[in-house]
């Protein structure tokens, strides 16, 4: 099959997201399938107000040509920016279905960076771009009981994955005099770092990645280790290194990084919301409360190896079958490349 992903959010982008979406692609060319992602990287683009490193398209009119090019046979919209609207509304102008996705709770970021917007805002702009997908996809039952509930239909379940070649417990102990309390994400508002930056904590506190906050906290917690950004190996290892991977955000949908650090034998202290609730198995591989740092203090007692084991079931081939069970044709039973050439 032909499938074609539009995302606002890809290469050299470090989230997530991307995360996500370039083990889907490779999962699925390994299973035979000819993936096409349309990214910012194929457009002019201008960087994002207050979020310079996340590139915005604005020649969007090159979108609907696109996509007649590669004449796929389904198209999946894994973002609600720029070229997510684009898309849509060439789809929608001609009648044809795809698929969709919420990866980011945009509602409550945009209310953490502007108060003065209320949520019921973002949810109704969120409704209407998903409305007319035949499938929304989302990463947890709690997430999608939560958007049912504002109003947004035809939600089913696309859970997530963890490459277990990549992250995997070091092949020798790791044994450091004091502990290391890692955060790993971008750095900025909605991330809720302060809740972890400001605990009083035995040992060493180290954040991984980047953003719009860095400077600022950088200067207001010069104890802290700043590694900025980690990948591949070098990311495995921040997570081997680490004690306890601290997850302070109130707002992910899910929080790939949890994971990643389960599947290294790293546990997770973090609040009780949703994203931690859906991935951690209290006292096993994390501890939640409102107290972030009593969590931090009783994760350091749990099983490294459990933590690890508990990872090591979820895989990225297994999500990206379910992605595919999850796709409509572009014309119902059968693709329809006539359509597709209509201007």
């Amino acid at each position: 099959m032909r499938l074609l992903i539009v995302t606002d959010a890809w290469l050299p982008q470090v989230n997530g997201v991307v995360t996500s979406l370039q083990a889907l692609v490779v999962e699925l060319q390994g299973l035979g399938h000819e993936v096409r992602v349309l990214s910012p990287g194929d457009f002019h683009t201008l960087p994002c107000p207050s979020y310079p490193e996340i590139p915005l398209a604005w020649n969007l009119w090159r979108v609907g040509p696109t996509i007649r090019a590669f004449a796929p046979d389904a198209v999946h919209l894994a973002t609600e920016g720029p070229l997510g609207w684009a898309a849509r509304r060439w789809l929608c102008a001609r009648g044809l279905a795809f698929s969709s996705a919420v990866h980011t709770r945009f509602p409550e970021y945009l209310h953490a960076r502007c108060r003065w917007i209320p949520l019921r805002w973002g949810y109704a702009c969120l409704r209407a771009f998903h409305r007319p997908s035949q499938a929304v996809l989302v990463s947890t039952e709690r997430l999608r009981d939560t958007l049912a509930g504002w109003g947004l239909q035809r939600l089913v379940l696309w859970r997530k994955g963890v490459d277990g070649q990549l992250f995997r417990p070091a092949t020798k102990p790791v044994h450091q005099a004091q502990p290391v309390f890692l955060y790993v994400g971008r750095l900025a508002p909605e991330k809720n770092l302060a809740a972890f930056l400001d605990l009083v904590l035995p040992g060493e506190k180290q954040v991984v990645g980047d953003g719009p906050q860095r400077a600022a906290l950088q200067a207001a917690y010069p104890e802290v280790r700043f590694l900025g950004y980690r990948q591949g190996q070098a990311l495995a290892a921040a997570y081997q290194q680490a004690s306890v991977l601290v997850f302070p955000s109130r707002t992910d949908t899910y929080g790939l990084v949890m994971l990643e650090a389960l599947a290294c034998g790293t546990p997770v202290a973090a609040f009780a919301v949703p994203g931690p609730l859906d991935v951690l198995e209290p006292g096993v591989t994390g501890v939640m409360a409102d107290d972030l740092g009593q969590a931090c203090l009783e994760a350091l007692q749990l099983d490294r190896q459990v933590c690890a084991e508990k990872a090591a079931q979820h895989s990225w081939r297994a999500c990206a079958l379910e992605f595919l069970a999850r796709q409509p044709l572009l014309n119902g039973a059968s693709c329809s490349v006539e359509r597709l050439a209509v201007s």
